[in-house]
């Protein structure tokens, strides 16, 4: 007689914390069923004085959103999406950030014992060159010190019910062939990095990550090209990025600096 497969844990907020360990008492963890989008629902209570720390995560989500206005698809089954809240020191300079939350992420699934992860500027991680994660940092308006909310987006399993364009350009942790980690697991991993990441950050700016991020470049050397909503497409060879998270772009003018906004990257 065959055994039933093992009923995978949800996730939980007592699960997450004991995965956190001593650094649980640097999050207040919050986790729903559904909600319409984490970073609406955290960029709210910042501006009702949350603290720094505070993290939102929903099982799913009706109206997530990625950069340019692109929806999020997610479920419990399929995917982690979540939110946290952090507070900076005061005038730290926010240039960089949403690399420097890649390369924490990163760092978390190597640990966790992914190869094949790769980030592309300026806020995707990628799994053997399709999307795996993604981040949506909002500065919170109104608040000192420095707030913002950072939405993270990582695919467990390719989704069923996922568009079809989208399944030629997205990947999951399932296609590794590692074991999938429990949902609590995972979370806390990439708290647990992030809290380094943040802190690192808040005193150093993006050039104490920089290093790590160009040694995981995707594009590093390549051939591009920059599609923007305001000018037309650039091409040229990627140079890497600068100690604020600017791309560098040599074109047939020249190296140019193309600074974290509404661009997408592609192979040209």
């Amino acid at each position: 007689m065959s055994s039933a497969a093992p009923t995978e844990q949800p996730l939980s907020v007592a699960a997450v914390a004991a995965g956190l360990g001593e650094l649980s008492c640097r999050f207040d963890v919050e986790v729903v069923a559904e909600c319409d989008s984490t970073n609406a629902r955290l960029l709210a209570l910042a501006e009702n004085g949350a603290p720094s720390g505070r993290v939102f995560a929903a099982l799913r989500q009706t109206a997530g959103r990625g950069r340019r206005g692109r929806s999020w698809f997610s479920n419990a089954e399929d995917s982690l999406t979540f939110s946290l809240l952090w507070r900076f020191p005061r005038d730290t300079t926010m240039a960089g950030l949403s690399l420097a939350v890649g390369v924490a992420l990163a760092r978390a699934l190597e640990e966790l014992g992914l190869s094949g992860i790769a980030l592309k500027w300026p806020n995707d991680v990628l799994l053997h060159g399709r999307k795996l994660a993604g981040v949506l940092i909002e500065l919170v308006p109104g608040v000192l010190p420095e707030t913002v909310v950072i939405g993270i987006g990582i695919n467990r399993r390719r989704a069923r019910d996922l568009p079809d364009d989208l399944q030629l350009t997205a990947a999951a942790l399932a296609d590794s062939g590692l074991p999938l980690p429990a949902t609590s697991v995972l979370l806390a991993r990439l708290l647990t990095a992030l809290s380094a990441a943040l802190t690192r950050f808040g005193a150093e700016g993006f050039a104490s990550a920089r290093e790590q991020w160009l040694e995981r470049h995707a594009f590093q050397g390549r051939a591009v090209r920059l599609l923007s909503d305001f000018s037309e497409p650039l091409e040229g060879l990627c140079r890497g990025v600068d100690n604020d998270g600017a791309l560098l772009l040599e074109t047939a003018t020249g190296v140019q600096r193309i600074i974290t906004g509404e661009v997408s990257l592609r192979l040209a």
